[in-house]
C-alpha cells in the first residue's frame, strides 16, 4: 500500500499560489490564509464538496476570474514532474505483488494525476478520500485498503510519509514504513523479503 503525494509523486503548494497569483486579487504570500478560510479543502478531499462547487467557492474567495478548465491545471501545479519512485521498482513490484494507493486527495489533483504519471497503472486498487468520504488517518481509509488488497492487515506492508499516519496503519494492525526516500525504501523492502 502506497500513498500517493511525497511518496510516488512530489508536490510543494507555493508552486500552486504562484501560479493562482496572476489570476487573483491577492499575492501568493496571502493565497494560503484565503484557502484556509473558505474552509473547503478538507471537506472536498472527503468528497463532501462537487469540483464545480469547490471551483465556484475558491474563485469567490480568491477572486479568480478563470474558466473551470483553466482553475484545474491551476489548481494542480503543486505537483512535481518528476516521481520520487523508478517506475521499474514499482513495475518490479507489481509483477509479484497487488498495489493499492491509499490517499488524501480530491477528485481533481487525482483526475490530473491519472493523466500525467504513467507509474499509476501500476495500482489494481486505490482508496482515496474523496471516494471514501474519510481522510486519513481515519480507520475508513485503512478499512477501505485492507478491503481493497484483498487479504488480512498483517500480510499488508504500508508506506507513507506521514509518521501520524504510518502510526495509525500499525494501529490498524498494517506492517508499515515512514518514507524517507527510494534507497531507503529499498531497504525496508529487502529486509522483509519482498525484493
Amino acid at each position: 500500500m502506497f500513498d500517493l503525494g511525497k511518496v510516488l509523486v512530489g508536490f510543494d503548494y507555493t508552486r500552486g499560489y504562484r501560479a493562482l497569483e496572476p489570476h487573483c486579487r491577492f499575492p501568493a504570500s496571502e493565497i494560503p490564509a484565503r484557502i484556509n478560510a473558505a474552509g473547503l479543502v478538507l471537506p472536498f478531499e472527503r468528497g463532501e464538496v462537487s469540483n464545480q462547487a469547490f471551483f465556484e467557492g475558491l474563485s469567490a474567495a480568491l477572486g479568480l476570474e478563470v474558466s473551470y478548465d483553466r482553475f484545474c491545471e491551476l489548481w494542480s501545479e503543486i505537483f512535481l514532474p518528476e516521481p520520487l519512485l523508478a517506475d521499474e521498482l514499482l513495475a518490479g513490484l507489481h509483477s509479484r505483488y497487488r498495489l493499492v494507493l491509499i490517499s488524501n486527495t480530491n477528485d481533481i489533483h487525482f483526475r490530473m494525476i491519472e493523466r500525467t504519471y504513467p507509474l499509476l497503472r501500476h495500482f489494481e486498487a486505490r482508496a482515496l478520500s474523496y471516494q471514501v468520504g474519510a481522510m486519513k488517518p481515519a480507520a475508513a481509509m485503512y478499512q477501505e485498503a485492507v478491503r481493497l488488497a484483498g487479504c488480512p492487515p498483517e500480510q499488508c506492508l504500508y508506506i507513507d510519509d506521514v509518521r501520524e499516519f504510518v502510526e495509525a496503519g500499525r494501529r490498524h494492525g498494517l506492517d508499515a514504513v515512514q518514507f524517507q526516500g527510494e534507497s531507503r525504501l529499498v531497504e525496508e523492502l529487502r529486509k522483509r523479503g519482498i525484493l
